[in-house]
């Protein structure tokens, strides 16, 4: 894996730092194939095909699920890394595309740029300010998308903590279509989706980065 060496930018997330970086990684893709050859023949009929798993991303609960597990990282002097976090969906989840659904502010076009480099998708929805108070909800947005390209995907990776999307997890679910589900804490997250654990496969941002962290540490 080749990395080259990052620069930290401002990021709204407070506590959080993003890494950046100079050009986007190439990713490892782990794919065997088993080529047998018979008259000069290439049989391609034992090729394992690589999964093909998407992501979406709710950017604004996403934001908000940091900041509620801001102090516990802290306390234990982790950042979240946007970059091993995309790396993660990768090797861990087979994500060729992230969707990031985030709502458009001008003053944040460092950190649309540092997401595209780290192999996000901005997905950007048009946001409504009212009485100083910005609002860019995206779960109509993410929901729709998810189903315009259910064909193109084997399996989705859903991140977001908000109940309102329990009907797109369970449907996923009876479709076949859901990889997992990604929230943050188990305290963060809504009941309307944490009581699906006995179906669906639940992971915590909390547990993931702590993950990530000691990975690091001890490599």
């Amino acid at each position: 894996m080749t990395y080259c060496r990052p620069h930290t930018l401002d990021f709204p997330f407070k506590g959080v730092t993003i890494q950046a970086l100079s050009h986007t990684p190439i990713l490892p893709l782990n794919i065997y194939l088993d080529i047998s050859y018979s008259s000069s023949i290439i049989n391609t009929s034992s090729m394992e095909k690589p999964r093909k798993n998407y992501a979406f991303i709710d950017g604004q609960n996403f934001h908000k699920s940091v900041q509620e597990i801001e102090e516990e990282l802290e306390a234990l002097e982790v950042v979240l890394d946007l970059n091993e976090f995309r790396i993660h969906l990768m090797e861990k989840h087979a994500v060729n595309i992230a969707y990031y659904f985030i709502g458009y502010m001008p003053k944040n076009k460092l950190l649309y740029a540092a997401l595209r480099k780290q192999g996000y998708k901005l997905m950007f929805k048009e946001v409504a300010v009212h009485e100083d108070v910005t609002k860019g909800n995206v779960d109509v947005n993410l929901t729709l998308q998810s189903m315009i390209d259910i064909d193109n995907y084997e399996k989705a990776v859903v991140i977001t903590s908000d109940g309102d999307y329990a009907c797109l997890v369970e449907y996923l679910h009876s479709k076949g279509k859901l990889e997992c589900l990604i929230a943050c804490s188990r305290g963060g997250c809504s009941y309307l989706l944490r009581k699906l654990h006995n179906r669906i496969r639940i992971f915590y941002l909390d547990d993931i980065i702590r993950d990530l962290y000691t990975r690091k540490e001890t490599s």
